[in-house]
């Protein structure tokens, strides 16, 4: 997975921390095909990535407790 260099180093988090998020939202938008998605050309990690680190779409961490 490839991230942009500038917002990674602005962001404030882990990097296994966004690469899951991004994964998981990259899943969300393969399973709902919407119209951003075929803008993108496809390419859903991408978009994903992007819409964490501009905080389009927010995440949290879940406990195992």
């Amino acid at each position: 997975m490839i991230f942009p260099l500038k917002e990674m180093c602005n962001f404030k988090g882990g990097m296994y921390e966004i690469t899951a998020a991004a994964s998981r939202r990259a899943y969300q938008l393969a399973m709902i095909k919407g119209e951003e998605f075929e803008e993108n050309d496809g390419k859903v990690v991408s978009l994903a990535a992007r819409q964490l680190f501009t905080g389009e779409v927010q995440y949290k961490l879940e406990s195992n407790k």
